[in-house]
């Protein structure tokens, strides 16, 4: 096996081995040093054909010898490298003998030993014309290719291949086609030696004076560039014209190549070339301003930052910092990259507001007015942000007796507050801040937190990456340009986390008092002081909060509103906005409280007023086109035509509680979710079976094994609820909490469930006017829970009227409002029992239900029953069949 060492790239190289870059020049003598032996065999040019002597005939039969990588042509010379025994040996013999040898490239270069089935099936029969040893024990032979041949029968495969073979000659054409395909490829030819100047010109000439087309097609090749499938197609071809047609593709795609290859360079060279120019100009301008004594534009930029950096008043280590920068930076050329990036980071360090504050608005009276002008209800907030400011008042009063006392190196003075505002999305938490930077003489910035994923975008990058950059946290610092201003941090719940980091943990030093005083960006990498920032961060749910970055931030719960609430709300804020905002007059529309009522009860569910106020501003549009189109002057809103304009109510109200749980089994739950509280229908049924127990309602862990020690409590309660035991041995019970699409979990359903267990195994309903909320654990004990504020507002807003609480959250009702506690009747149940009793229509003289047969059971039990019972049975008969 033997490859070739040729290369088209290397045209024009002086080295020892350029017989083998030029197989042409044949002639020239070795050189006196060479070490190689030289063994000078008969050479062939072109006058020397199958006639001569030497040549009479190609024999039927040739040793074959694989060629690597590589494809010989008639009519052309080609140095091949022999190193295999079997190689060496073929070539020894034929060199005694014929010197006619069949070389046939195969189709894996990769093959040290190729067979015959690894081989193409056209090669090409060549003589050799020179041969030379090395040292080494290799050779390096010139050979020609004399004529095409197809492999016919392998007749020997030791020690190397021989075969039979069968002279395939090539069909010539003749025609103006094939001249004008030749001239095309000299000129293609022609123009890549142009383009190539590494190319002789010896090599250019032989080719233009070549007239027969087959010759000319094979010397092109020779010296290009191909795949081996290439160059084994284009010997493969019969067509001379076919042939030709094959090298001016490949010409065509070399010369595009080789011409963007030239433009490339000439690009590069004109962009050098610029760069150098400009060097030498700006080098001539810095004389010119020498001697004119005017400094040159690089000492102006940095006299302008050094000025800057004066005047900024950046605290010592800051300063240190930004100096050795800036002398770095003169010492360094303008054209120097680092240059930008040190510029860039100067110019960063003097933008921050290192000692730039606004003064504290102190009047707590002028305070409470703007909180309330701005907000109804929201209490708390109000009265922690009068509380902060009191501090602050005090404080600057008594600085003198304050400054008396010994610091505490250890426990530093807070200046901040670091707030989270939790509640559903609509009740004001945003322009809640808003109201008291206005309150406080605050500038406010917001950012929003929700889908943050990368840890750089809080803490910046290193200056070490391109494009580097501060975190989120300085970008708003130096845009609001105070170091006290009210910072919102929008979506603290919503944070992501991947491979790129955690963003909560950044956040930690941000909202850790005792850490954001000397907050350091990965860009700036300078401490800078956080702690005079009033950080709030808003949220809708605590759940996914990591638990040390709750633990750093002082939780306010702003739970929802009440009808009233939403009623003062719409009133003061709501429609005035949607009035402005839709360019209607104050006379041009008005609202009765009956109208606004409507709205809030049948077309809204929610504990804000978001979607009030879409409501609301739908009236006004509808309002606004009668208006414009000069059928009206004047609207009044009424009850009414909030039909009208609405169309049919999206809820309602008790009437749809009535409905649910009018049949037995279905019990009214109060549930606590990221937005807001909301009522849970949880509905059980039963069916003959053997004891199985179903799940169905997109239920998680928790709510699952809470509905598992609801119906084992309630099964151990059969005697009380006169149930004979056989009923859950021939039955299977199956639980469902409607809107399956929507996952459920948590601790506070248990209650519920059990209510609803014991209801279908007495048959008695459920009260339409009751909800309840607890944790049961076996024994029957209900555990008390959270959110008993949004739940009561919830069960206020679907009409309930009595709630069922576990007694432990009697004291959590102070939260809730006066109104709300009139309105609605609290039962504190201790056990299941009690819940049960509380929550059934009639527990004085329940319906036992059987599971005797059918006829049997159905005789017994209406002889034993009265009318008014009889028909309560027969009812429930009839519904629990139509849910099972």
């Amino acid at each position: 096996m033997l490859s070739s060492s040729w290369d088209p790239s290397t045209w024009g190289r002086s080295s020892q081995d350029d017989v083998r870059r030029y197989p042409l020049w044949l002639d020239e003598p070795e050189s006196e040093n060479s070490t190689a032996s030289v063994i000078k065999v008969k050479q062939l040019d072109d006058s020397d054909s199958l006639a001569n002597p030497d040549f009479a005939e190609i024999p039927d039969e040739l040793p074959i010898l694989p060629l690597r990588g590589v494809v010989v042509y008639p009519h052309t010379s080609l140095p091949l490298n022999i190193g295999q025994p079997r190689s060496i040996k073929l070539v020894d013999d034929v060199v005694s003998s014929k010197r006619l040898i069949g070389l046939v490239a195969a189709k894996n270069p990769d093959l040290e030993t190729p067979g015959p089935e690894d081989l193409y099936r056209i090669g090409t029969v060549a003589a050799v014309q020179r041969l030379f040893r090395t040292s080494e024990g290799t050779i390096t032979m010139i050979v020609r290719g004399v004529a095409r041949f197809e492999l016919g029968e392998f007749t020997e495969l030791e020690p190397y291949l021989k075969a039979k073979i069968r002279l395939s000659p090539e069909v010539i054409d003749e025609g103006v086609e094939i001249e004008a395909q030749v001239r095309a490829a000299k000129d293609q030819f022609q123009q890549i030696a142009e383009i190539a100047p590494s190319l002789p010109q010896e090599i250019l000439g032989s080719i233009l004076i070549l007239d027969d087309p087959l010759h000319v097609a094979y010397t092109i090749v020779n010296y290009q560039r191909l795949d081996l499938e290439e160059a084994q197609a284009i010997l493969e071809e019969n067509s001379t014209i076919a042939k030709l047609q094959r090298v001016n593709s490949l010409l065509s795609r070399e010369v595009e190549v080789l011409s963007l290859g030239q433009q490339i360079q000439n690009e590069a060279r004109t962009e050098i070339d610029k760069v150098q120019r400009e060097y030498f100009l700006r080098e001539q301008l810095k004389a010119i301003q020498r001697e004119l004594g005017e400094g040159d534009e690089q000492t102006a930029e940095v006299d302008e930052l050094r000025k800057r950096i004066d005047d900024a008043n950046l605290p010592e280590e800051a300063e240190k910092q930004a100096r050795r920068e800036l002398d770095r930076m003169s010492r360094l050329p303008t054209a120097a990259a680092e240059y930008g990036v040190i510029r860039t980071y100067l110019d960063w360090i003097v933008s921050l507001p290192w000692d730039k504050t606004t003064e504290d608005n102190l009047d707590l009276e002028y305070s409470r007015h703007v909180l309330d002008e701005d907000h109804y209800g929201l209490q708390d907030v109000k009265e922690r942000i009068l509380e902060y400011l009191a501090v602050r008042k005090l404080k600057s009063e008594r600085t003198e007796e304050l400054e008396a006392i010994p610091e505490d190196e250890i426990r530093r003075q807070r200046e901040g507050v670091i707030l989270c505002f939790v509640g559903p999305p609509g009740v004001g938490k945003t322009s809640l801040g808003r109201s008291i930077a206005r309150a406080m003489g605050r500038k406010f910035i917001r950012m929003s937190l929700g889908g943050l994923h990368d840890e750089a975008e809080i803490r910046g990058h290193r200056r070490t990456y391109i494009g580097a950059m501060p975190g989120r946290i300085l970008q708003t610092m130096r845009r609001v340009e105070s170091r006290n201003p009210v910072f919102m941090l929008d979506e603290v719940d919503k944070l992501g986390r991947d491979f790129r980091g955690d963003p909560a943990s950044a956040l930690l030093e941000v909202l850790d008092p005792e850490q954001n005083r000397e907050f350091r960006d990965h860009y700036i990498d300078i401490p800078f002081d956080l702690s005079e920032v009033m950080f709030i961060t808003t949220a809708n749910w605590l759940e996914t909060i990591p638990a040390p970055l709750l633990d750093r931030m002082e939780v306010i719960r702003l739970s929802g509103y009440t009808d009233h609430e939403k009623l003062e709300i719409a009133r003061g804020y709501l429609i005035p906005r949607q009035i402005r905002e839709n360019g209607l007059r104050q006379e041009e529309i008005s609202f009765t409280d009956e109208a606004l009522e409507t709205v809030i009860r049948f077309y809204t569910r929610e504990a804000g007023v978001r979607n009030l106020e879409r409501e609301i501003g739908r009236l006004c549009r509808k309002v606004a086109t009668n208006v414009a189109e000069g059928t009206l002057e004047q609207a009044a809103i009424t009850k009414d035509q909030v039909r009208v304009y609405l169309g049919k109510p999206h809820y309602l109200g008790s009437e749809e509680l009535a409905d649910r749980t009018s049949v037995p089994g279905v019990a009214t739950g109060l549930a606590y979710t990221p937005v807001g509280g909301d009522v849970l229908f949880i509905e059980a049924t039963a069916m003959p079976g053997n004891k199985q127990f179903l799940l169905t309602g997109s239920l998680g862990q928790v709510m699952q094994e809470s509905a598992r020690a609801a119906l084992s409590y309630v099964r151990s309660m059969s005697g009380e609820l006169s149930l004979d035991d056989k009923f859950w041995e021939k039955h299977d019970i199956h639980l469902h909490v409607p809107a399956g699409a929507q996952p459920k979990d948590g601790p506070s359903a248990g209650v519920t469930m059990a209510v609803a267990l014991a209801s279908l195994a007495t048959g008695i309903p459920v009260r339409s006017d009751v909800g309840m909320t607890g944790e049961v654990t076996l024994r029957g004990k209900i555990l008390p829970i959270g959110g008993v504020k949004e739940k009561v507002l919830a069960a206020h807003r679907a009409g309930l009227k009595t709630v069922l609480l576990p007694p432990r959250n009697e004291m959590d009702l102070e939260d809730v409002p006066e109104e709300v506690r009139k309105e609605i009747k609290f039962v504190f149940t201790d056990t299941v029992a009690d819940a049960v009793k509380a929550a059934l229509v009639d527990q004085k003289k329940p319906a036992p239900r059987k599971t005797s047969k059918k006829s049997n059971s159905k005789s017994k039990t209406t002889k034993s029953m009265s009318k008014s019972e009889r028909k309560t049975t027969k009812r429930t008969s009839k519904t629990g069949s139509k849910v099972a």
